[in-house]
């Protein structure tokens, strides 16, 4: 199997606007860009699983060359994967979309034709964006069934403002404001909140439902680059949805038949564990290379030592997390989760979100008060896990607390922030001091032995804060229970 890492991905920023056939570019600042045409044939599955996660996928060809591009969403940004290749997709494109696709077939849906005009707009030599006109032909073998223009603008190394300027430049031109839908949307008339292969699922038969469906989304969202690892974001995203799933199903036990939702629990939590063992790698080494980028007089030869030593550990649990997430238990999961959101079986009558809300809040005021002066790491990384708890409960039952409810989730997320700030510390912590006692580099060992004073300090900024941040969660906290 060809490794992923073949692939080539960057982070693509644009705008698109809707323009008639005779629209024409205002006068910018820049060189005409060279005409180009190309035809691309857009692959999904027979239910347009890649269109209802808002990705696509291509084959673009142009003058004799053929290039497969993924998109996926990235909030008002996109990353774009790109391979060489032939007429069937790529073995690294499949893999990345093993999720999304979930053993359906990929084939051609339709084939766009494009020919391309614009202007790389420059400031001061710098290259801002690139402004184009597509006039798009929806061909069908040789013959065009359709047609529409677009004007795209790409940013190229300009900023959010240089977009808003240039799209005002182009509205007073004539243009006009857009869905920002991808153009094979537009050439099959998909509306982004049509595309989901699970259409009566999203029509909502209750607020569990709901709210598995947005996470379940998100892990099939970033799945793709969780695969990849090119931005940590996508595993973080991937992580925080197994953990609000689990949670949800913990808040709804009463509604839930316990056959089906306590397994799925206990698999999700395999799944959290398996992106818990990368991702907290991450933020350490995050946290570390800009505290370490702090210390002008350290060895920058030594401090790169240091973190060769801590990144070489990130390398077994992350071929650990891709095997699980080839793993038929990991497709399992996904299916189980289908499977609730399309029937799951809700005994309304055995549910009050309210009282779950309040039996997570005393539970965690419970283990605040048997804290003491004095408590041991352990202890207070259970709160976090309480808190968290808590949290995802006032969420789950929403408008139902009002205004209360509401600041108590906000103050339960700065307590969970806090705790878990303390906890990052620790751990922190532990792995440089093992580092420094492994490392035969005295510069090394001495840059990491600094690092882990910062943690000390972390841990006792965490401690001091604890006792006003809990004082203000315990109070939205009694305020639910009257």
């Amino acid at each position: 199997m060809r490794p992923v890492q073949a692939i080539t991905a960057t982070r693509e920023r644009e705008l698109k606007l809707s323009v008639g056939p005779d629209f024409a570019l205002p006068e910018l600042p820049g060189e005409q860009l060279t005409e180009r045409v190309f035809d691309s044939i857009y692959y999904d599955t027979a239910d347009r699983r890649l269109a209802g996660a808002g990705a696509t996928l291509r084959r673009r060809i142009e003058n004799g060359g053929a290039l497969w591009q993924l998109k996926l969403p990235r909030g008002e940004s996109r990353l774009e994967l790109e391979l060489a290749g032939g007429p069937v997709p790529p073995e690294p494109i499949l893999e990345l979309l093993t999720t999304l696709v979930r053993g359906e077939e990929l084939r051609p849906v339709s084939t766009l034709r494009t020919k391309r005009t614009g202007v790389r707009v420059r400031r001061d030599e710098q290259p801002i964006a690139d402004v184009v006109i597509d006039r798009v032909s929806v061909l069908e073998g040789q013959t065009v069934e359709a047609s529409f223009d677009e004007v795209e603008i790409e940013l190229v190394e300009g900023s959010e403002a240089d977009l808003e300027r240039l799209e005002r430049s182009l509205l007073r031109a004539g243009a006009r404001k857009g869905a920002g839908n991808p153009k094979i949307f537009t050439a099959l008339g998909i509306e982004p909140d049509e595309a989901s292969p699970d259409g009566p699922a999203r029509s909502g038969v209750g607020a569990i439902q709901r709210r598995l469906r947005e996470q379940y989304e998100e892990i099939v969202k970033h799945d793709p680059g969780t695969r990849l690892g090119s931005d940590p974001e996508d595993l973080h995203r991937f992580r925080v949805a197994t953990r609000r799933l689990r949670a949800l199903l913990r808040s709804a036990g009463e509604a839930l038949d316990p056959r089906w939702a306590k397994p799925l629990r206990e698999e999700l939590a395999w799944l959290a564990d398996s992106l818990g063992a990368v991702r907290d790698l991450d933020v350490l080494l995050a946290d570390l290379r800009a505290q370490a980028a702090q210390y002008r007089d350290a060895d920058p030869v030594a401090r790169e030592r240091l973190f060769s030593v801590l990144e070489a550990e990130r390398a077994a649990p992350r071929g650990r997390m891709l095997g699980d997430l080839r793993s038929e238990r990991y497709r399992a999961i996904l299916t189980e989760i289908e499977k609730g959101i399309a029937a799951l079986p809700v005994r309304w009558a055995d549910y009050s979100p309210e009282n779950v809300v309040a039996t997570e809040f005393r539970r965690l005021r419970s283990q605040m008060r048997a804290l003491g002066e004095a408590p041991d790491d352990d202890a207070l990384h259970r709160t976090r896990i309480s808190g968290k708890r808590a949290r995802y409960a006032a969420e789950l039952a929403g408008p139902a607390l009002g205004k209360a409810g509401s600041r108590f989730v906000k103050r339960a997320k700065a307590f969970q922030d806090l705790v878990g700030e303390h906890q990052d510390a620790v751990i922190a912590e532990e792995r440089l001091l093992e580092a420094a006692t492994r490392l035969r580099d005295p510069g090394a060992a001495f840059i990491a032995g600094r690092l882990a004073e910062w943690q000390t300090h972390r841990r006792r900024t965490a401690r001091e804060a604890l006792p006003k941040t809990w004082a203000s969660l315990e109070k939205s906290g009694l305020q639910l229970l009257r």
